[in-house]
């Protein structure tokens, strides 16, 4: 079965540049269309995408409101932020709410492709390391939202050191490296770390980090 996807853009000639890239791709399937978040909402609910391209900054409803409604519609969509800064406090209120990542707008086809594949299969795309640059940035103008530091509480020793080291941007094999653990144990620790957080995936991670004070910006 292909990977549906949901182009959401104010720009019409943008929607109809994604849908002729996407749809190149066997495996990928453009399913609909929409030119603002609230329609955007509505096409989610109805067609129940795999993945919804956001964009951001649109008129009516914007992109950050619309991938909060949709994620907590709870219909297993992914949604893939696409946006023209690379430090844009849109694309950081989007990660707030639960985007899988987010992307520039002028990202090659090839990796846009690349992108919808492995949010499609639960995985980030964004960089934690961007994700850091973007929380250092914004966090003097936007001050992250406070997350009870007692959440941190259901990790080992280990994992908490493991949640720093996603937060500090660091892929499994430099965790490992950094750690002396082997990347297997890494990978193991990360998911447990996940698992006990109710996270997503590490881009959430590295948000719940800064959230409880677990990491400062420019640490």
């Amino acid at each position: 079965m292909p990977i549906t996807v949901l182009v959401v853009d104010d720009q019409e000639l943008m929607r109809m540049g994604l849908e002729m890239v996407l749809g190149a791709h066997d495996d990928l399937e453009v399913v609909g269309q929409a030119e603002n978040g609230a329609a955007a909402i509505g096409k989610a609910k109805e067609l129940r995408p795999d993945v919804v391209l956001m964009d951001v900054r649109m008129p009516v409803v914007d992109g950050v409101t619309a991938t909060a409604r949709i994620l907590e519609a709870g219909d297993g969509c992914k949604v893939l932020i696409m946006t023209t800064f690379d430090l844009d406090e849109h694309a950081l209120g989007a990660l707030r709410a639960g985007a899988s990542g987010f992307l520039l707008k002028d990202t090659p086809p090839e990796d846009l492709v690349s992108a919808i594949r492995s949010v499609a299969a639960g995985d980030a795309v964004v960089s934690p390391k961007v994700t850091k640059r973007l929380l250092d940035r914004m966090i003097a103008d936007d001050p992250v939202p406070a997350r009870d530091p007692g959440l941190l509480d259901a990790l080992t020793a280990r994992e908490r050191e493991v949640l720093e080291q996603i937060a500090a941007g660091r892929s499994n094999a430099e965790i490992a490296g950094k750690l002396f653990l082997s990347e297997a144990t890494v990978k193991t620790h990360v998911g447990r770390v996940l698992t006990k957080l109710g996270l997503r995936d590490r881009v959430q991670a590295v948000v719940l980090a800064y959230e409880t004070g677990l990491v400062r910006p420019g640490g």
